[in-house]
C-alpha cells in the first residue's frame, strides 16, 4: 500500500538571497534559503533577532525596503507562480486575499487616524462584493473570534484606544478575514497573555483545518512551536542551520546552535524556593484602586468606565520576588505604575519602608523615586534617542545631586555590572539591539541603588537567548544587591523561573497568591488554572542540552 501523497506546496522559497546595505554586519541578511510550506501545514521560522526571518517574510510578501535590501537570487513561488513575474497591481491583489501577513509591530501597521472596524472593512471592500450590512457583521464576527472584549464599542475605537495585546488582535482579525491560502504570521504571538495565544493558536488551526491553508509561523517562543508546529526551520544570521520534523527539532536538535536556543527556554519546574518570613517588609500596598473614566467622542463612541485596579493589597519583603500576572487588562501594569506614583491611585496606601508614597508631596516623592525604580517593558520607548547612554544612566543621580564626573563614572560602572562594554558609555540607544537596551535600562534603574526594582514585561519582546541572559542577569544583581522586586509578566514560564511569590490578576483583582511552586502545583482559584493550563507546549519540557551546547 502506497503512502498518500504529501499535498501540494502553497510557498516555495528557493536559494533565495536577500542582499544588505553596504556596511553592515554581513553582506546577506539570506544566504541560499530553501524553504517549503505545503497546503494545511504549519512551518515555525525560528532564529534571534537578526537572524534575517521577518526579511524572509518581506521577501515573499515583495516588501522588502528596496533598494537599500533586496532579493539578489533565488525563486519564491506561490501556488506554482513565481511571484517576481508578477506585476505591481496583481500583488496587491493577492495581499491581503490569498495571502495575508500578521505583522510583528500593530502599530506601526495600523492607520492611527481610522477606527479598528474601518480597517478589518478595508480588506472586505477591496476584495470582496459584500454589501455593508454584511460586512459589518463579518467585522463584528472577526473582533469576537480574536477575544476582543466588547466588539460592539471596540469596532469604533481608533488603535490607540485599545491595549497592545488588542492591537495585535486587531491585525490577527484583519489578516484570517478572507480565510487566506498562505498566512504569514510574523511573531503574532508575542505581546498576547496564555489564553488569548491559545485561542488565536486554535483559530489558525481551525483555518488551516477548514481551508488547508498554509501557515508560516516566525516566532521566537519555544512554547508555540510545541503547540503548533508540523515542522521547524532555524535561521542563524541568514543561514538555515537546521529544519526538520518539529517533534525530532525538539526533542532532538542536531545542530549546537538550536541546542543552545533550546536549552533557553525557562522551565516550567519552579526552583526550590526560598524562605523570607524572616526578612522585613520593604513595600506594602493596602486596598489599592484605580479607574479610569469613560472617554469616547462623537466619531468614535463612547467607551465605558474600567475599574483596573480593585481593593489591591500585598507585601514585598527584602530580597524577595513578587510576580504579578494576569492577561491583558487585568490590571498588572496598572498597579506597577500606580506603586511607582507614574499614575495617581484613586484610593488605598503603598508604603515604602513605612513612608506613604500616595499622600508625599512632590518633594518628598522626588526623594523617595530614589528607593523605588522601573524598568519599562519597551526599552526603545523609554531611552531618550538623543542622548548618549552614559547621559541617560547618569541622569537621576544628578538630579538627586550628585556631581556630573562621579554621576558618569558610576553609570560606567553599571554598565560593566549589566555586562556591557565600557566602550558602550558613548554610543546612542539606537546602536544597540534590544536585549542591549534593556541592560541600558537595568542599569539606569540600579544608578540610584534603589531598594524595590519594578518590572513591566522587560523580556516580553526578547529572543529566548536573550532573555534568558537577562533573566540570569537579574537574579544575579537581586543576590548581590539584595534587591526586592515586582515582576509584571504574562508568561508564565518567566514567573515560575525569577518569581518567589505569584499575585494572579483578573479583572483588577488579586484572585490568588501563594508561593510560585506551590501556586503552579495546585492552584485553588478556577482562573489560575485556565491561565497555566493555556500556557503554550506546557506538556513539553526542554531537553537537557546545556552540556551539548556549550
Amino acid at each position: 500500500m502506497t503512502a498518500p501523497a504529501a499535498p501540494p506546496p502553497v510557498l516555495e522559497m528557493v536559494q533565495v538571497r536577500v542582499a544588505l546595505p553596504p556596511g553592515s554586519d554581513r553582506p546577506h541578511a539570506l544566504e541560499a534559503l530553501d524553504l517549503t510550506v505545503r497546503a494545511g501545514e504549519t512551518v515555525c521560522l525560528v532564529g534571534e533577532s537578526g537572524s534575517g526571518k521577518s526579511l524572509a517574510a518581506g521577501a515573499i510578501m515583495r516588501l522588502l525596503p528596496e533598494p537599500q535590501v533586496r532579493m539578489t537570487g533565488g525563486t519564491v513561488r506561490f501556488d506554482g507562480t513565481d511571484l517576481a513575474t508578477l506585476s505591481e497591481p496583481a500583488m496587491r491583489a493577492l495581499r491581503g486575499n490569498r495571502m495575508a501577513m500578521v505583522f510583528q509591530e500593530p502599530m506601526t501597521a495600523l492607520n492611527p487616524q481610522k477606527t479598528v472596524g474601518w480597517q478589518i472593512d478595508e480588506v472586505l471592500r477591496l476584495h470582496t462584493d459584500l454589501p455593508r450590512r454584511a460586512r459589518r457583521a463579518r467585522v463584528l464576527e472577526m473582533l469576537e473570534q480574536v477575544r476582543i472584549p466588547d466588539p460592539a464599542s471596540a469596532i469604533n475605537a481608533h488603535p490607540h484606544q485599545i491595549s497592545g495585546g488588542q492591537r495585535q488582535r486587531v491585525m490577527i482579525a484583519m489578516a484570517l478575514a478572507l480565510k487566506p491560502r498562505l498566512l504569514i504570521a510574523d511573531e503574532p504571538t508575542t505581546a498576547l497573555d496564555v489564553t488569548t495565544q491559545l485561542a488565536i493558536l486554535r483559530l489558525i488551526r481551525e483555518l488551516q483545518r477548514d481551508q488547508g491553508t498554509g501557515i508560516l509561523f516566525i516566532t521566537h517562543d519555544f512554547g508555540v512551536v510545541a503547540e503548533i508546529a508540523d515542522r521547524v526551520a532555524v535561521l542563524r544570521h541568514g543561514v538555515l542551520v537546521e529544519k526538520g520534523p518539529a517533534a525530532e527539532v525538539l526533542n532532538r536538535p542536531r545542530h549546537a546552535y538550536t541546542r543552545a536556543l533550546v536549552a533557553a527556554v525557562p522551565a516550567l519546574r519552579p526552583p526550590a524556593p526560598r524562605d523570607f518570613t524572616e526578612s522585613p517588609v520593604v513595600l506594602r500596598a493596602e486596598a489599592m484602586r484605580k479607574t479610569f473614566a469613560a472617554r469616547g467622542g462623537f466619531l468614535s463612541g463612547r467607551r465605558k468606565a474600567v475599574v483596573a485596579v480593585d481593593d489591591v493589597s500585598f507585601d514585598l519583603r527584602r530580597g524577595e520576588t513578587l510576580g504579578i500576572v494576569g492577561e491583558s487588562g487585568s490590571g498588572k501594569t496598572t498597579v506597577s505604575r500606580c506603586i511607582t506614583r507614574l499614575l495617581e491611585a484613586d484610593g488605598g496606601r503603598v508604603t515604602l519602608d513605612g513612608r506613604d508614597i500616595l499622600s508625599a508631596d512632590a518633594r518628598t516623592l522626588r526623594a523617595m523615586r530614589a528607593d523605588i525604580q522601573m524598568i519599562f517593558q519597551d526599552p526603545q520607548a523609554s531611552l531618550n534617542p538623543r542622548k548618549r547612554v552614559v547621559d541617560l544612566i547618569a541622569q537621576g543621580p544628578m538630579v538627586h545631586g550628585m556631581p556630573r564626573a562621579q554621576a558618569h563614572a558610576r553609570a560606567r560602572q553599571l554598565l560593566e555590572l549589566v555586562e556591557l562594554s565600557p566602550a558602550a558609555a558613548d554610543r546612542y540607544p539606537h546602536e544597540f539591539s534590544g536585549g542591549q537596551r534593556q541592560r541600558i535600562g537595568i542599569a539606569r534603574a540600579l544608578a540610584l541603588e534603589p531598594k524595590v526594582i519594578v518590572a513591566d514585561e522587560p523580556v516580553s519582546a526578547l529572543d529566548v537567548s536573550v532573555q534568558a541572559q537577562v533573566l540570569r542577569l537579574l537574579a544575579d544583581l537581586r543576590e548581590r544587591l539584595e534587591l526586592s522586586m515586582v515582576f509584571v509578566t504574562h508568561d508564565l514560564r518567566v514567573a515560575a523561573q525569577l518569581c518567589d511569590r505569584i499575585a494572579v490578576m483578573e479583572k483588577g483583582r488579586v484572585v490568588e497568591t501563594g508561593p510560585t511552586a506551590a501556586l503552579f502545583a495546585a492552584p485553588t482559584h478556577p482562573y489560575t488554572r485556565a491561565l497555566l493550563s493555556s500556557i503554550p507546549g506546557r506538556d513539553w519540557s526542554p531537553p537537557d542540552t546545556r552540556h551539548d551546547a556549550a
